[in-house]
């Protein structure tokens, strides 16, 4: 058990220092999204997938050590989780205080990634009405109303405004 215990509390270790990372990485990613460089925002990208393989690597065996911790423990009808592992090492109170401090870790680390998370999704969402927003305009400038002439035979000629020759001169 003491080898378990040794095992979880080191992968929640590094999963909270990639986590960490993780959210280093998201914090670069702020200005990048609003400068709307695409070249940095893959990247950017690109590193935090590599994070994010190890993260899952983490995870994983983090839950093959809880399985063992429950098979050890007789919990094994039941998904083990932190907090009930925490409050199990009440008789072995230096591994329930470091359980509770990774434990305390990985909860403001991903309050904060969830944070920063949403604060990029909301500046991505606004790219994208901006942009959409855009198109739009040009669309409706493409797609102006027909003007009301009509030639001598009283057909409306079908013209359009604005798609006549004449081009705006800046050097005018």
């Amino acid at each position: 058990m003491a080898s378990l215990m040794e095992t979880i509390i080191d992968v929640l270790v590094k999963e909270e220092e990639a986590y960490r990372l993780l959210i280093e990485l998201s914090k670069k990613k702020t200005p990048i999204i609003i400068k709307n460089d695409l070249d940095g925002l893959a990247k950017i990208t690109e590193e935090e997938q590599n994070v994010v393989s190890e993260i899952q690597k983490f995870e994983k065996l983090r839950m093959q050590t809880m399985k063992d911790i429950a098979d050890v423990t007789n919990h094994t009808g039941q998904e083990l989780k932190l907090p009930d592992l925490i409050d199990m090492m009440s008789s072995r109170p230096s591994e329930q205080g470091q359980l509770r401090e990774i434990h305390d870790k990985l909860k403001v680390t991903l309050d904060n990634m969830k944070r920063i998370n949403e604060q990029n999704r909301e500046l991505l969402q606004n790219s994208i009405d901006m942009v959409n927003f855009e198109i739009n305009l040009l669309q409706a400038a493409r797609r102006a109303p027909e003007t009301a002439d009509y030639d001598r035979g009283a057909y409306s000629t079908g013209s359009i405004m604005g798609s006549g020759t004449k081009t705006f001169d800046s050097k005018s």
